[in-house]
Formats: structure tokens, sequence, C-alpha cells
């Protein structure tokens, strides 16, 4: 039987500084395909060569996944600074306004990282550019030393609202997990729910009031060792349920329209 696709965001990186390319993590594909039970499909977020429309008509859900480049402030009403890093324009072009065509039909996501600060800017939201600068955060940006292990090591708490979505999902209101970020939100987006904090206060897991479909999104990365986190795989396997209940919704919507 074939599964259902699920759109996994690329980012834009130069291979010997010069050679231009999309690429993915692995971790993503492997979580995608071994825990979600979903077909992954890596897109090439730039408006040059898909459109929004495009992508909703040709993937079941979507992983907006992290990566170096950051949201521009100036999606947010900020000016530009040197502790903002790094930018991909043509990926906020992209998923920006594919979350929200998400949040409004149902169409499941699941946002990481960068992903979980596109869900909060892509509804009206805003983002710190450097959480280890505020007072009383920690650095929880990844370290720059270590085997892959020790960069993806669990190194925090995430605390979850009583009776939320994720402490269900769970079972728990208090999980461990990795960090590797340097950004935080700053101001929640219209119907941004955070629903999960770390120790120092940093928000950590968000979904959308009133949304229809999947909108589970978290700061950490479940997509190390995806298989085996006590975390990390109900998250993919409850996204995956997502995204195989909509591409059913839609067989059985295109046969309707076919009788």
């Amino acid at each position: 039987m074939t599964r259902p696709v699920v759109g996994i965001i690329g980012n834009q990186y130069l291979i010997n500084d010069q050679y231009p390319a999309h690429a993915g993590g692995t971790m993503n594909s492997e979580a995608i395909s071994g825990v979600s039970g979903c077909m992954p499909l890596l897109i090439p977020a730039d408006p040059r060569f898909v459109s929004v429309e495009e992508l909703l008509a040709q993937c079941d859900g979507f992983l907006l996944t992290g990566g170096r480049p950051n949201v521009h402030p100036e999606e947010y009403g900020e000016a530009a600074t040197a502790a903002h890093g790094e930018f991909d324009r043509a990926r906020d072009a992209i998923v920006l306004p594919l979350v929200r065509a998400c949040v409004e039909s149902g169409q499941p996501f699941m946002g990481i990282c960068r992903g979980f600060q596109e869900v909060n800017v892509a509804m009206g939201g805003s983002l710190y550019p450097e959480i280890r600068d505020l007072p009383g955060r920690d650095n929880h940006r990844m370290p720059p030393d270590g085997t892959l292990e020790e960069k993806f090591a669990l190194r925090h708490t995430v605390e979850f609202g009583e009776n939320g979505p994720f402490h269900h999902l769970f079972g728990s209101q208090k999980v461990m997990t990795n960090t590797l970020h340097g950004q935080g939100i700053k101001r929640a987006g219209s119907r941004v729910i955070i629903d999960g904090y770390a120790p120092d206060e940093t928000p950590e897991a968000i979904y959308i009031e009133g949304a229809p479909g999947f909108t589970m999104s978290v700061q950490w990365h479940p997509e190390w060792d995806a298989a085996n986190d006590p975390v990390s795989r109900p998250l993919f396997e409850a996204f995956g349920d997502a995204v195989r209940a909509w591409a059913h919704g839609q067989e059985a919507r295109s046969m309707l329209k076919s009788a």
C-alpha cells in the first residue's frame, strides 16, 4: 500500500562554499519513514521552484525542520542585527504562508527548532535573537565540541501544562530533551499556545488553538534517535497517525467528487 507523503522542508547550503544545494538531515527522513510510517520527500523551499498550492496538493503533511539559517526578523517587524545570524529568505517565503494554510485547512504539520519558530512567526509572533544573552536564561546552543551523541544528549527537562495535548501524548508532565538552538519565542503569535517550558522559562512546546489538524511543534530535536527515544517516538507516531488520517480523508473526498 502506498504510504502518505510528508514533505520535509529543506534548507539552502553552499557545498565547499561554492556549490548551492538544498539539503535536509537524514535523521528527519529516518524518523518520518521508520517511526511515522510515511514517505519522506525533501522539499526545495524556494518560491522559484515550488508554490504553496502545489505543496498542499502533493503532500499529506509537512515536517518543518531545524537548520542554521534563522527566520528573518523583518517577518516580525524588527531589523536584522549580527545576533540574528544567517537567513534563508526563500524558505521564509514558502513556509510562513504554508503554515497559515495548513492551520486553516487542518493539513498536519510538525515544527522542529527553526520550524517551531516559523510556526510562531507565521501566526504573528516574534523571536529573541539569542536566548543565552537574556537575564536568567541558559545557553541552549549545540555544544561546539564532541560526538553527535554528545551534542544531541539529553540536557534539560521540559514541563507541560496539566492535561494539555503534550501531557496526554507523553503520559507525563515532565520529560527530558536535548537542546540545540540559539533563538526562541519572544511574543507568542495569535492562537499559539505555549504548552511546555524549559526550567529557565524558555518556551519548548506549542500548538495552535482551535486548529482542526495536528500542529504540535517543539523547540528541541526529536528526530535524534527517534525510534528509541521515549519522547521522540510517540511524537512522530502521533504525527504519522494524523498524516494518514488526512490522506485517507483526501482519498475519500476524491472518490466522492468522481462518483
